[in-house]
């Protein structure tokens, strides 16, 4: 599982003309079962995605393409860690430690 952070690198006012390409591109991936939550940081200076995948080349190049990237508009922090324990609405979602 992959908590991927947002973080602006423009003013809002960019990120708010840009927000409709950005909402169609989560929307796509949430479609794809890849995003299981998303939102802005409090205070809005980014945001936050709960995303699952199994390599994290893929969900770095998947990051690359989100609208704000690829107008400059925000960096991204992508953090792999092993959902082991999960609420039961995640349970699909649960990982095993390496033996």
């Amino acid at each position: 599982m992959f908590i991927l952070e947002l973080t602006y690198t423009a003013a809002l006012e960019r990120i708010d003309e840009a927000l409709p390409q950005h909402v169609q591109w989560l929307n796509g991936h949430y479609a794809a079962g890849t995003f299981l939550a998303s939102g802005r940081k409090v205070p809005r200076d980014g945001g936050v995605i709960l995303a699952v995948g199994q390599d994290r080349a893929r969900i770095e190049e998947l990051v690359a393409t989100d609208p704000f990237v690829r107008l400059g508009l925000t960096e991204y922090r992508v953090t792999e860690f092993l959902a082991t324990v999960t609420a039961p609405a995640l349970e699909a979602h649960r990982q095993q430690l390496p033996a």
